[in-house]
């Protein structure tokens, strides 16, 4: 200790040290603070705002807007909805007329949802992106959308006879296949594909007690009918006779018939085929308005034939005996 009246003595100094130049500055300062969720990659926020994002640059390209003014239903009463990932993107392949492809808000992005938005840029269809509850309440309470739903308008029947005229203007012996009460679109779809496969000019359904043209239709004919006219008949019966009048020779296909399509002479003429019902069959009008009752011959064991597979069978004969007729 001092003595009193005498200054304390200094510590010595510690030698000059050569400093870092601030490296380790931001070790002492630690890491911040913690990102949040939408900020980082990994997390299923960041997932769902980076799939946020694709989806408003997807929609500025193509001159959209932020959120939708309008829902789907809102589109037109007789507008129809294919709903689902894998059935949504079926659609988009088959290039069926679409009004809007709708998202639900924050829907998980995968394989099939990049695919339908992709189809739906290159096809010009509109994006809209709705609240999920909103989705569920367009397209119904028991359908299962998974967040995507594409909007079909209504389908625009030609007229029978106008579309008749138009085919004999384009060949001299034109293929018409009428429906008499085919109700599942399935069948449809089909016949208008195997319609299309084959060369025939059109499709003609009945105003009442028969499919008609909707989602289903026109996802089996696998995009046939953007091609391939199916027209309406406010009456079957009076419309085979105004064909008849116009030369075409009318053949309804009924299982119980005693003649066969490959054995008659059916294939030089403007042909008109009537498939009828999945059940009954042809309606004693439309029977009696036919000008011949042909029957496909088939296995004793099989009861009948598919209405689309038995349209496709004869659209083939046709066909078949037309090529042979030209090679000989």
């Amino acid at each position: 200790m001092a003595k009193k009246g005498h200054p304390t003595p200094r510590k010595a100094k510690k030698p000059a040290t050569v400093g870092t130049g601030g490296h380790g500055r931001k070790a002492l300062e630690g890491r911040g603070p913690t990102p949040k969720a939408e900020d980082r990659g990994w997390h299923p926020a960041g997932k769902r705002k980076a799939a946020k994002e694709r989806l408003d640059v997807a929609r500025a390209r193509k001159g959209g807007s932020g959120a939708p003014k309008r829902t789907a239903r809102a589109l037109g009463k007789d507008a129809e909805m294919v709903t689902g990932r894998n059935a949504v993107l079926e659609a988009l392949r088959a290039r069926i007329p679409a009004l809007s492809l709708t998202l639900a808000t924050r829907i998980e992005m995968d394989d099939r949802v990049r695919e339908s938005l992709t189809l739906a840029n290159r096809h010009g269809v509109p994006l809209l992106e709705v609240p999920r509850p909103e989705l569920d309440r367009v397209t119904g309470p028991d359908t299962v959308h998974q967040g995507i739903a594409l909007t079909i308008p209504a389908y625009d029947y030609p007229h029978p006879i106008e579309m008749a005229d138009a085919a004999l203007k384009r060949t001299a012996a034109p293929i018409i296949v009428a429906l008499d009460g085919v109700m599942d679109p399935r069948n449809l779809g089909a016949i208008v594909r195997s319609v299309a496969a084959f060369g025939g000019a059109g499709v003609i359904v009945p105003q009442r007690r028969s499919a008609g043209v909707n989602a289903t239709s026109w996802k089996t004919s696998a995009g046939a009918i953007a091609r391939t006219p199916v027209a309406m008949a406010a009456n079957m019966t009076q419309t085979l006779k105004a064909l008849k009048d116009r030369g075409f020779f009318v053949v309804g296909l009924d299982g119980g018939a005693t003649d066969f399509v490959p054995n008659a002479d059916i294939a030089a003429a403007p042909l008109v085929v009537v498939v009828g019902s999945e059940g009954k069959g042809l309606s004693r009008l439309v029977t009696e308005t036919c000008d011949q009752i042909l029957g496909i011959p088939i296995s004793a064991k099989t009861e009948s034939l598919n209405a689309g597979i038995a349209a496709s069978v004869v659209l083939y004969e046709v066909a078949r005996a037309r090529f042979l007729g030209r090679k000989a």
